[in-house]
């Protein structure tokens, strides 16, 4: 097979357009004009292309072989046969290493496009046509004359022009060159040539033509009937350079790439790991999801300040006519679950800019300086998208305060460099409008002051737990998925009144709840008493009948609870009892007594003084029952030390100590190195002082009880029978509570109960059923 037919055949197997249109165009140019280049230079300049082709044929062939098409019509030329057995070295085309061992092992990661691989499959295509065209020459074969035959003018004139032999004259001015082609079985010399072909060197190559034509007039040919003159002028030389130029830059292109390649690849896995790993959420692109501002039930003030950056990014020119300046960011505030990220989302949504989310745990790493390196691109990326919104959750994982007493004194820890570039990010010196900062925290007290300051985070949203409203609104929200047998807000006034305390995520999963349990159950709808098992199973735990207690033990849980339950019933200032049990949890709580807390936010001495009595009085009721303690009051115990103590050091309650306010011991180790802000006379006062107040209420807990000795056993005697007893059973064993019903938040009730919720208030043989 010849180098043309093969290139036709790989023209015609290649089904790429743009690769078609390539070899009906530039490819036909250069192999009609570079064949005739190179076959007019004399034979010793050809045989100097061997040692080049002999050198680059290896890398052309195995290139070629990563195109299977390509590799068929190659290997079944007989012109590769002696090549295929012998050594030769592999040329990288991309970033993956070649096996020579399994050379049919894909290569990984290969980020290359088709288009970077069309273009070199081209420019291998023609370094092979040109090795090809330089073997065709190198062996020789019938379609090509074995010595390139030179005539003279003299020759020319008179034994080829006279006799009526030439065919036609094609003029190269370039190389001072004409070639001559004469006639099937032309006779030359009283002898008939096999050849073709014959070349002249002309010295003055312009007046050739006007040459040629005298000597036809003097020969007696007529004009016109001359032989015919081809000109072969600069347009061809140019397209030549010009391909030429073209496989150069080419060239040179893969040879910078072959450098890049042969760069270790660390490098390359060392700049993906610097590289932010954000969550983008665009409205316009449609990616991320959406959450708007009406599927955020509650927190009315939160959404009000939080509306302003919206409203700014959307109409800017408001704020700029007065002067106005945004804000450059905003920190979210609150306890754990109460919606910071939740309001975050909807931001995202009604934003209508490009959000860029990360969570603060993703900028350190083991390896020192990615912190930086991901802070600076997060911001890259964002100053590119502007306007825009960046986002960080939990920002207390790298802005924490800065400490100069770390292990290594003098040298700046991973999280500072983070928190250092983050700083210059915010308010530096190449810092640029068109990027808000939003964050979010459940740990504000940890952040460094530099991160808090005005230029950088300049508002702070406090997003607390829901209030009374808006725990209605959020139960609303969330009831509105689950099917139920009346509407949700027929259940949220007395679920609000129920969960005091909780946030935005307990209150879902509580709704949550309440669904599992009636589907557990194969009901079809959710009721008024799978909402109440979902209350009580969140507040303290699941109910775990199976748990093996002894008749002695459950006794003393028995009095131990209603020791609680009595002392809270009858003093002032205690919360209101909604049920009490004995019935062991999931939560190792072997029994628990459910209370009605308020939203109170301010106490007195006096309140907190019978809530410490209310936390003994299991204690209490074990002394004065089994004249011994058990270790139930562990829990009890914890809180009554927390509350002595919180009055003597926070709140300057005593009158020994005085109105003296110390940190906490938290706030002791972490802002003092465990060093206490007082003196150790001092710490001695506090503590006799908080084991005073503890005794005197363990005293006012003991004398309540042995007051209403007898009410204590009426309860505990029933509780025993039934292992649950709620607000009506206890006022129809005892009496009303002693200074009045209690209902500092109004508990409404859901009305008629089904089958199941009056099950569960029945006698003892049908509740443990």
């Amino acid at each position: 097979m010849s180098y043309t037919n093969l290139f036709s055949t790989i023209r015609t197997g290649t089904k790429n357009p743009t690769f078609k249109t390539f070899m009906k165009t530039h490819w036909q140019i250069f192999s009609r004009q570079y064949i005739p280049h190179v076959a007019g230079k004399p034979s010793d300049s050809v045989r100097k292309f061997k040692p080049l082709f002999y050198r680059n044929f290896g890398i052309c062939f195995n290139v070629l072989q990563k195109n299977g098409s390509h590799l068929k019509v190659l290997q079944s030329n007989p012109l590769f046969h002696p090549m295929k057995g012998g050594s030769c070295r592999y040329f990288r085309t991309s970033a993956s290493n070649y096996n020579s061992e399994d050379p049919n092992k894909k290569p990984e990661d290969d980020d290359e496009s088709k288009t970077s691989l069309l273009a070199k499959s081209i420019i291998w295509l023609m370094m092979a046509y040109i090795a090809v065209t330089l073997l065709s020459l190198s062996f020789p074969n019938s379609n090509q004359p074995e010595v390139l035959r030179f005539v003279s003018w003299h020759e020319f004139l008179y034994h080829i022009l006279a006799k009526g032999e030439v065919e036609e004259v094609v003029v190269n001015p370039e190389m001072d060159l004409v070639t001559i082609y004469v006639h099937d079985g032309a006779v030359i010399k009283g002898r008939k040539v096999e050849h073709k072909t014959y070349h002249m060197k002309i010295a003055d190559i312009e007046k050739f033509e006007e040459k040629l034509r005298e000597a036809e007039k003097n020969f007696g040919i007529m004009t016109g009937s001359g032989v015919p003159v081809v000109y072969e002028r600069s347009q061809e030389s140019v397209w030549l350079l010009l391909l030429s130029l073209i496989a150069a830059c080419l060239m040179t292109m893969l040879l910078f790439r072959n450098v890049q390649i042969k760069s270790p690849p660390t490098m390359d896995f060392f700049s993906q790991m610097g590289r932010a790993k954000f969550t983008i959420v665009d409205s316009l692109t449609g990616s991320g999801k959406g959450v708007q501002f009406r599927d955020v039930a509650g927190l009315k003030e939160a959404k009000i300040e939080i509306m302003e950056f919206v409203d700014y990014l959307k109409r800017p020119e408001r704020y700029k006519t007065l002067g106005a300046k945004v804000p450059k960011g905003v920190l979210l505030l609150g306890p754990p679950g109460c919606g910071k990220t939740m309001l975050a989302k909807a931001v995202a949504t009604e934003a209508k800019v490009p959000f860029l989310a990360m969570a603060g745990s993703e900028f350190i790493e083991m390896i020192g300086g990615l912190g930086a390196a991901r802070v600076r691109d997060l911001f890259k990326e964002g100053r590119k998208r502007a306007p825009c919104i960046i986002y960080i959750d939990e920002i207390d994982a790298i802005g924490r305060k800065r400490s100069g007493t770390s292990a290594g004194e003098g040298v700046t820890g991973e999280g500072e460099q983070t928190l250092n570039q983050l700083l210059v990010e915010l308010d530096g010196m190449a810092t640029k409008e068109g990027v808000i900062m939003l964050a979010s925290t459940n740990r504000a007290d940890v952040l460094d002051k530099a991160l808090l300051r005005p230029g950088r985070f300049d508002r702070h949203i406090l997003i607390d737990l829901p209030t009374l409203q808006e725990r209605k609104e959020i139960f609303e929200q969330h009831l509105k998925s689950i099917s139920l047998e009346l509407s949700p807000d027929k259940y949220s006034d007395r679920l609000a009144s129920l969960t005091p305390g909780f946030s935005g995520a307990d209150i879902a999963n509580v709704c949550n709840e309440a669904a599992l349990y009636a589907a557990r159950n194969q009901k079809k709808q959710v009721s008024a008493s799978d909402l109440e098992y979902a209350v009580e199973r969140v507040v303290g735990g699941t109910e775990k009948r199976s748990k093996v207690i002894t008749p002695s033990e459950k006794r003393v849980i028995a009095f131990h609870e209603c020791g609680h339950a009595l002392i809270g019933w009858l003093m002032k200032y205690t919360d209101a009892l909604m049920k009490v049990s004995i019935v062991p949890r999931t939560t190792n709580v072997l029994g628990f007594a459910q209370y009605l807390p308020s939203d109170q936010k301010l106490y007195s001495s006096e309140e907190l003084f019978e809530r410490m009595c209310m936390a003994l009085g299991g204690r209490v009721a074990e002394t004065i029952v089994f004249n011994h303690v058990s270790t139930g009051a562990e829990d009890d115990l914890k809180k009554v030390t927390k509350m002595a103590y919180a009055q003597i050091k926070q709140y300057g309650m005593d009158e020994v100590v005085g109105p003296l306010s110390f940190p906490t011991d938290e706030e002791i180790n972490s802002n003092f190195i465990g060093k206490k802000p007082y003196s150790k006379r001092l710490a001695r006062t506090i503590d006799e002082q908080a084991r005073f107040l503890i005794a005197r209420a363990h005293k006012k807990a003991e004398t309540v009880l042995l007051e209403n000795r007898d009410k204590l056993n009426v309860l505990a005697e029933e509780l025993l029978k039934r292992e649950v007893l709620n607000y009506d059973d206890i006022v129809k064993l005892i009496g009303p509570p002693a200074h009045g019903k209690k209902v500092l938040i109004e508990a409404v009730d859901f009305g008629p109960l089904d089958e199941s919720a009056k099950q569960s208030k029945s006698g003892p043989d049908e509740a443990s059923s």
